[in-house]
């Protein structure tokens, strides 16, 4: 099978595509014919060198996928059949043409979306549903602050939070994004490259705060997370491209009985993937299929033009997820 590895960390000339033997599903595993894969920021810190996969995976990058069941190994269930559409959150291996997975980890595709609208669902969603949902326990009539809201992840938590009714302030950068993100159904549009999202929220809220915040960013902003977090406020932590050490006040933070809470999803157990995989299919794949969320997809790539793909992502000018073409079949 064709694949793509790093030949050594460095910028997306160092990405190669490569023929590598075809995985072989064990017991209770399935092999899945990919046709499309699609980026996420840490593919582009893997390629670097600054974010190696777990013990004992796979040395491809691609954290999800969608394809066909080609193969089924020992001890399935029967819930797949071959030839049926699916998509998977992976640790690793999803840019390639084949990969075994558990077979539980695998969710079917919603009827009428393509390959390479499915590939933007796995990691984005499930990593909002988890942080946002699950360990900030947002509710209706809750509010969030949601930042990178044109991004993969934060395009998703956006939709999700409207589905349950919270109210959404988002960041983006520029008029294009901010724009973009407002048709997603943000309330209110925060663009950081010109305002202070603190300084907005604490005007919109009458002081208040947010009762969830979704944080990409880190360090660089911890004293206006703090200024604008509500009492009983949850914070969570699911990237730190803006740094890892930060000074925060422990004080205010106990005093507004506020909580931190850091999520990573990539070197979680695989029960737990199946755990958390079965929970979204039950409460909200069904909401793709009547439209209520949508795979947000900003472009594609062919699997041959990874590298162009990798520049594009960190470009940053992307309007939801980059997706890897990996067949040219018919949809």
């Amino acid at each position: 099978m064709k694949a793509v590895v790093v030949s050594e960390p460095g910028g997306p000339e160092k990405l190669q595509l490569v023929e590598l033997p075809d995985p072989v599903p064990g017991n209770a595993e399935i092999a899945i014919e990919i046709h499309a894969s699609a980026l996420n920021r840490a593919d582009l810190l893997q390629r670097r060198g600054l974010y190696p996969p777990p013990p004992g995976t796979t040395d491809i990058l691609g954290l999800e996928c969608s394809g066909v069941v080609s193969a089924l190994g020992p001890g399935c269930t029967g819930a797949l059949q071959l030839g049926e559409r699916v998509m998977v959150l992976l640790a690793g291996g999803g840019y390639a043409e084949r990969v075994v997975v558990p077979e539980a980890l695998a969710m079917k595709v919603p009827s009428g979306l393509s390959f390479q609208a499915a590939a933007a669902i796995p990691e984005a969603f499930l990593t909002a549903r988890e942080a946002m949902l699950v360990s900030g326990t947002l509710g209706a009539n809750e509010s969030v602050l949601i930042h990178a809201a044109a991004g993969g992840v934060g395009s998703a938590a956006v939709q999700m939070a409207k589905a349950i009714g919270a109210r959404v302030f988002a960041t983006a950068g520029g008029a294009t994004k901010c724009a973009w993100a407002r048709k997603l159904g943000a309330d209110v549009v925060i663009d950081y490259k010109s305002q202070d999202f603190a300084e907005v929220i604490r005007a919109e809220t009458a002081g208040r705060g947010v009762d969830v915040i979704l944080d990409f960013v880190g360090a660089s902003y911890a004293d206006q997370h703090g200024a604008c977090l509500a009492a009983r406020g949850r914070h969570v932590l699911i990237g730190v491209m803006g740094g890892a050490q930060a000074t925060i006040n422990l004080a205010r933070m106990m005093h507004k009985r506020q909580s931190l809470i850091g999520i990573v999803m990539r070197t979680r157990s695989t029960q737990e993937k199946i755990e958390l995989t079965r929970a979204f299919s039950r409460t909200h794949l069904p909401l793709f299929a009547d439209g209520r969320l949508k795979p947000m997809v900003d472009s594609v790539f062919a699997l041959s033009d990874v590298a162009r793909a990798h520049e594009h992502m960190e470009a940053n000018q992307n309007l939801g997820k980059i997706v890897l073409r990996v067949r040219n079949l018919a949809e």
